[in-house]
């Protein structure tokens, strides 16, 4: 994950680099993902979440489409 300050950065980084764009998303929904992504994660009976639950998790915080799915669109 990379921080940028706004659109036009992205551009140059992109420019710069020669690195693919992926996904903008702003700050509060990286706040709100981070949130429901590590919930109870300090629990002993914690257990990672499957490509299912981390779509819904994803999808709760508006991230939809193919760039957030784990599995193929039936």
């Amino acid at each position: 994950m990379l921080l940028f300050r706004s659109e036009e950065e992205v551009a140059i980084w992109v420019a710069r680099t020669a690195e693919p764009r992926g996904q903008c998303v702003p700050i509060a929904s990286v706040w709100q993902l981070a949130q429901l992504w590590y919930r109870g994660r300090l629990s002993a009976a914690y257990r990672g979440h499957s490509a299912e639950q981390a779509e819904a998790i994803f999808a709760a915080v508006g991230l939809t489409g193919e760039f957030w799915r784990f599995s193929s669109p039936d």
